[in-house]
C-alpha cells in the first residue's frame, strides 16, 4: 500500500486538538456529555414505563434491569442491577443470622453466628474499651464487603429507579437513555454527598484533621482503628467493587469513555485495598474525602444541567469548579507531597516488611504508594481539563440562551425496540 507524501501528515497539534472537539463533542462522555445542550423538556420521545409485572421468557437486553427469576439473576450476576434480586439476597442473610441469634440460647453449642460476619464489623480488638473499641483487619472483612456489594447494588438502583427515574419525568425529561443517566447522577449526589460527611467526620477523630499530613507516617503503623473509620473504609470498598462489576461485566449500557472509567476504578480499588492492608487508612481517608466532595458537586451540576435549571446551574458550576480544583488538585498534591517527602517521617522500627507486627513499608513502598496517585491525579488533570473547557464554551455561548440544539447525551445510540413502536 503506497504511503501518504509526507506533507499530507496531520500535525500533532492539530491531532491533539481534533481528539479534545471530539471528547468534548461526545454526548456519551460521562464528563463532557451531560453538560451539552439539551433537547427542550417535554420535546423527547417518550420512554418505556419501568414495569413491575413478569417478563415473557424471550431475550432481554443484557442491560435490562427486568428480573429474569431469582437464581437466573444470581447465575448470570444479574442481581447487580435487579434490585428485587439483591433484596431478596439481603433479607436470606438478614433472616439466617436472626434465627441463629434466636435460636442460639437454646441450641447447647459454642458455634458463634456465622452470618455475624457478614452484616457487622469483625477483628475488635479484645482488650479495648468498650468505650473506646478498636478493631484490626482480618480475613472476615471479605464477607463484610461481599455483603455489601449486594448492598449497594440494591441501594444503587433502588434510588435510581424508583426515586430519581419518576423525577426526572416530573421535570419532564422522556428520553430513555437521558432517563438512566438522570438517575446515575442523581444517585451519585446523594452517594457521595453522603460519603462527603461521613469522610468529614471520620477526619475529624483523626489526628490527620484537616489534611495534618504529617500524622499520615507518625506513629505508624496505625493498625488498630475505630470502628466508624473502619466502617467507613469497608462501605466505600463495596462500593467501588460495585460500580467494576458494573463496569466490566457489562451490565449496563455502555459508554464511549469506557476504558477511562475502567481506569479510575481500577486505580481507585489498586489505592484502596493497598492501602487498608499496609495499614495506611489515615491517607485512605484523606484521598477518598478529596474525591467524593467534588463528585457530589459535579453531579449536582450534570443534574441541573439535564432539568435545564441554567440560572441555578450558573452559580452551582463555578461553585463545583472551585472545589474540584481545591479537593482533586491542591489537596491531592499535598498528599503526593507528603508520600515522597514526609515518608521517613516514620518511626525507623516500621521501615520494615514485617505483616506479623503490621508493618510493610521498607523503602520501595513508598513508590508503590505514589505511582497509583500519580495516575489517579494524571487522569484528575485531564478531567480538569475538559471542565475548563465546558466552562470557556458556556461562557462563549451565553449570549446565545435560546440555542435549543440537541446535543443529547444518547444521540446516535439506538433507542429499546419499545421506544422506537412508541
Amino acid at each position: 500500500m503506497a504511503r501518504s507524501p509526507p506533507g499530507n501528515k496531520k500535525p500533532r497539534p492539530e491531532a491533539i486538538q481534533t481528539s479534545l472537539d471530539r471528547i468534548e463533542n461526545d454526548p456519551a462522555h460521562h464528563l463532557t456529555g451531560p453538560f451539552r445542550p439539551q433537547t427542550p423538556l417535554g420535546q423527547e420521545p417518550l420512554a418505556s414505563p419501568v414495569t413491575f409485572t413478569k417478563p415473557p421468557l424471550g431475550p432481554v437486553v443484557r442491560w435490562s434491569t427486568e428480573s429474569r427469576g431469582f437464581w437466573a439473576d444470581i447465575k448470570s450476576l444479574r442481581w447487580v442491577v435487579v434490585p428485587s434480586s439483591s433484596l431478596k439476597i439481603l433479607l436470606i442473610v438478614f433472616i439466617l443470622w436472626a434465627n441463629w441469634e434466636l435460636l442460639a440460647p437454646y441450641v447447647p453449642t459454642s458455634v458463634s453466628n456465622p452470618f455475624t460476619p457478614l452484616i457487622f464489623l469483625s477483628h475488635r480488638i479484645p482488650d479495648s474499651s468498650e468505650d473506646d473499641p478498636r478493631y484490626q483487619k482480618g480475613y472476615l472483612d471479605l464477607a463484610f464487603i461481599v455483603y455489601y456489594i449486594v448492598f449497594w447494588s440494591f441501594i444503587r438502583q433502588s434510588i435510581t429507579l424508583y426515586v430519581c427515574r419518576p423525577v426526572a419525568k416530573w421535570f419532564g425529561i422522556r428520553r430513555e437513555t437521558k432517563l438512566e443517566r438522570f438517575g446515575e447522577q442523581g444517585y451519585a449526589v446523594i452517594y457521595f454527598a453522603f460519603t462527603s460527611v461521613w469522610g468529614i467526620r471520620v477526619m475529624s477523630q483523626l489526628p490527620t484533621w484537616w489534611y495534618r499530613t504529617e500524622h499520615f507516617w507518625i506513629d505508624y503503623p496505625h493498625w488498630d482503628m475505630k470502628p466508624d473509620l473502619k466502617r467507613y473504609y469497608l462501605m466505600q470498598m463495596a462500593y467501588w467493587c460495585q460500580q467494576f462489576i458494573v463496569l466490566v461485566l457489562g451490565l449496563e449500557k455502555p459508554r464511549k469513555d469506557y476504558y477511562e472509567l475502567v481506569v479510575h476504578h481500577f486505580v481507585t480499588i489498586w489505592l484502596v485495598g493497598w492501602s487498608y492492608l499496609i495499614n495506611l487508612t489515615y491517607i485512605g481517608n484523606a484521598v477518598y474525602l478529596s474525591m467524593d466532595l467534588p463528585d457530589s458537586f459535579l453531579g449536582l451540576a450534570k443534574v441541573l444541567n439535564y432539568i435545564q435549571w441554567n440560572n441555578v446551574n450558573s452559580v452551582v458550576f463555578p461553585v463545583f469548579l472551585f472545589i474540584w480544583s481545591y479537593f482533586r488538585h491542591w489537596l491531592n498534591w499535598v498528599i503526593l507531597y507528603s508520600v515522597w517527602f514526609e515518608f521517613d517521617l516514620m518511626p525507623e522500627t516500621s521501615k520494615r516488611w514485617s505483616p506479623d507486627d503490621g508493618v510493610w513499608l521498607v523503602w520501595w513502598m513508598k513508590y508503590q504508594v505514589f505511582i497509583p496517585l500519580v495516575l489517579l491525579q494524571l487522569l484528575n488533570i485531564f478531567w480538569w481539563f475538559l471542565i475548563w473547557r465546558i466552562a470557556w464554551r458556556a461562557i462563549g455561548d451565553f449570549s446565545n440562551a435560546s440555542d435549543v440544539r440537541s446535543d443529547d447525551e444518547d444521540d446516535g445510540e439506538p433507542d429499546d425496540e419499545d421506544e422506537k413502536d412508541d
